[in-house]
C-alpha cells in the first residue's frame, strides 16, 4: 500500500536524505521516499501492519529530526 504523508519542520535535504534510509531500512517497509522540496513522505508498506510501522517511522524521524512532525 502506498501512502502520503506531509511534513512540518524538516529543516535540510541531509536529514531528509537520513531518515528516507532509515525508514528504509524498516521491516514491512518495501520503499519510502523523504521529499525535502514538498515537505512530503511517501512510504510503501505492508498494509496489514503500517500503524506499527508507522510508529517505528516516527521514532526513527525524532531521532534524525526531532523537530520534524508527520501529519497522519
Amino acid at each position: 500500500m502506498k501512502k502520503v504523508y506531509k511534513l512540518e519542520d524538516l529543516d535540510c535535504a541531509n536529514c531528509a536524505a537520513k531518515m528516507e534510509r532509515a525508514i528504509a531500512k524498516i521491516d514491512g517497509v518495501d520503499n519510502a521516499n523523504v521529499s525535502f522540496m514538498s515537505q512530503k513522505l511517501t512510504i510503501e508498506a505492508d498494509e496489514a501492519r503500517l500503524d506499527a510501522i508507522m510508529k517505528e517511522v516516527v521514532k526513527v524521524c525524532k531521532k534524525i529530526e526531532p523537530d520534524c512532525r508527520i501529519i497522519i
